[in-house]
């Protein structure tokens, strides 16, 4: 009896494992440094923070796979995830990406050939759905004391980087969330700005966060 009653727990014990797996979110967040949470804490990082209130809101999720590095361009990015070798084993990919481009005075032609090609791989890497891939639109450091000088021309630029972004992301039906107007709040709230007065403190991605998280309806 004793060896019959250990199979049927070891049974329900892989059965309920199998299940909790199949359940479980897997989430890989493209980027650069705010995706990658230049000058704040880990924790703060906004997949980190999206990743905690998308378990208040009761999902399984494993711990968010990260691929930015602070500077990256489109291209960066593309060289990144080729070195890395992702597999299409997501079911939630984001990708939010472009402000060094813009920055370092590429063309736009250039990022949105490129960005269209991050975001079909991103699609691919959610093993086609779609539904599971959202797009960040890019934040305004012209509204950060570091920017504030150039303020006018900076915006006028990711508006236009933005506008090819969200054109692009719609063509392909995937979802486009907007948190540039969050970031033009850097100016008159200090404390959304981080500490070296460019990227955005803990405080501000977690108003990103609870955007994002409003917006995503997650299809296993």
């Amino acid at each position: 009896m004793k060896t019959v009653a250990s199979f049927i727990f070891v049974f329900f014990s892989i059965n309920i494992a199998m299940s909790q797996e199949k359940n479980t979110i897997h989430y890989l967040a493209l980027g650069d440094s705010y995706t990658i949470g230049e000058s704040v804490n880990e924790a703060e990082r906004w997949p980190n923070q999206l990743a905690v209130a998308l378990k208040e809101r009761g999902q399984e999720i494993a711990r968010p796979k990260i691929i930015a590095t602070t500077g990256w361009r489109t291209d960066n990015l593309k060289n990144a995830m080729n070195i890395a070798q992702l597999k299409p084993e997501y079911n939630l990919v984001s990708l939010l990406i472009g402000v060094n481009n813009q920055y370092q005075h590429k063309p736009i032609e250039q990022f949105a050939k490129e960005f269209e090609g991050l975001l079909n791989d991103a699609i691919l890497l959610a093993g086609g759905k779609k539904e599971n891939v959202f797009v960040v639109s890019i934040p305004d450091y012209g509204f950060t004391p570091y920017g504030k000088s150039k303020q006018q021309e900076i915006s006028k630029e990711l508006d236009a980087f933005n506008e090819v972004s969200k054109k692009i992301t719609e063509k392909h039906q995937v979802k486009y969330i907007s948190i540039t107007d969050i970031s033009r709040r850097g100016l008159e709230d200090p404390a959304l700005v981080a500490g070296d007065g460019l990227h955005p403190s803990g405080k501000m991605y977690s108003l990103w966060v609870e955007r994002i998280a409003e917006q995503l309806v997650i299809k296993h």
